[in-house]
């Protein structure tokens, strides 16, 4: 007997009320924490250096915002959006307790809302909450998501429907208490002098200067988290039918694009974090393709004090990404990613080394008096036998 099996559901599978329990779970392990977080190009020293981590607080290593999104997004994947066409929003993300190499995360989406389209028969959109848990119960990360979803059947029946109130899920931001005993100041040079709560100006925009250039390699990341999206990895079911994808070939999983914007924002915004607190709105705004190169730019919004932590700063701001797509004999730049993000900040009154900077510049100086002595030791001496 043959029998194809099926996964995923489709817009009619789904009632507002339903609780998905999604399946397996995820284990952060040390390959998985390193790979994704050296990817992602985090600079922020709580991902990448255990003595620094432990001197703030925390048991270990923090994984970067964008390795947890990702975890617990992929995980609903093959309930939710395995059959969706496109992810079109991302709201009220919530991050909770710190995720350690070795916490394990379990996820589970109820179903808040599901609309059909009134134009388009062969499609509608749903949407979720989705709640990331460890080992231990504490919710690491919150999140609402609205996503379009291909019917199975053209002809089915869909009801619109809608929760009337959202249950919010408690989620707040887990940062180990100040304490200025730790010393914070002896390890100041590990990150830059510069992104501290104080240097941010409201109305400011920051033009990140690096890029990265997504390759095939994309398809190894998405099935690393457990995404089963056959929009990312199937070209066979993509040249079925071409014109019902998006650019008639696989498209990039949009939680890559959405880390490497992070990534490429960390050094000049991220790096004196202890941690993101919220996204309030974000959404994919175009496309991203093997050869697309991602660049992102980071508008300061707002700031404001943290409740409760005089060392601490919220800054709020749009995270955008994008790429450029060559016409003819100039380059266009298309946006390809918005987000609305709230860091908790670090205030330099509290953990910046203040001699540090001059410190550099002396080290510069000494550097550069002792250049000029050795150039000068080096020249010949001035004698009428020289020609």
């Amino acid at each position: 007997m043959l029998i194809r099996k099926n996964r995923g559901n489709f817009l009619e599978d789904f009632r507002v009320g339903q609780l998905f329990r999604h399946k397996v779970g995820k284990t952060v392990t040390e390959g998985l924490f390193n790979a994704f977080t050296e990817f992602g190009m985090t600079t922020n020293p709580l991902s990448k250096n255990l003595r620094y981590a432990q001197r703030y607080g925390f048991k270990g290593l923090i994984a970067p915002p964008g390795l947890v999104m990702n975890i617990v997004f992929s995980q609903s994947v093959e309930d939710i959006s395995e059959n969706a066409r496109a992810n079109l929003e991302y709201r009220d993300m919530r991050f909770g307790a710190p995720v350690y190499i070795g916490d394990t995360i379990e996820v589970e989406t109820t179903i808040v809302g599901v609309q059909p389209s009134s134009k388009e028969p062969d499609r509608g959109v749903v949407h979720v909450q989705t709640t990331g848990r460890n080992q231990s119960g504490e919710v690491v990360l919150t999140l609402q998501r609205k996503v379009q979803i291909w019917k199975d059947k053209q002809e089915a029946k869909v009801e619109a429907a809608s929760q009337a109130e959202i249950l919010a899920i408690p989620c707040d931001l887990h940062i180990p208490a100040y304490d200025k005993n730790r010393k914070y100041q002896e390890l100041a040079h590990l990150t830059n002098l510069d992104t501290y709560f104080e240097d941010f100006n409201v109305g400011d925009t920051l033009e990140h200067s690096r890029g990265r250039t997504v390759t095939t390699a994309h398809m190894e990341w998405t099935a690393m988290l457990d995404n089963t999206s056959q929009v990312h990895s199937n070209q066979y079911l993509v040249d079925q039918n071409p014109t019902k994808y998006i650019g008639g070939q696989l498209i990039v999983y949009g939680g890559i694009p959405f880390n490497l914007c992070l990534g490429l924002s960390c050094p000049d915004v991220g790096d004196n974090a202890l941690g993101d607190i919220c996204y309030i709105t974000g959404r994919h705004t175009g496309p991203v393709f093997v050869g697309d190169t991602v660049f992102a730019a980071t508008e300061i919004t707002g700031k404001r004090d943290y409740s409760g932590r005089a060392d601490l700063g919220i800054v709020a701001t749009i995270l955008r990404g994008y790429k450029f797509i060559k016409k003819s004999e100039a380059w266009e730049k298309i946006e390809i990613f918005y987000l609305a993000r709230e860091m908790a900040v670090k205030r330099k009154s509290h953990y910046a080394n203040t001699s540090l900077e001059n410190g550099k510049r002396y080290i510069f100086e000494a550097q550069t008096e002792q250049n000029s002595t050795i150039s000068s030791m080096a020249q010949p001496e001035k004698s009428g036998a020289l020609k």
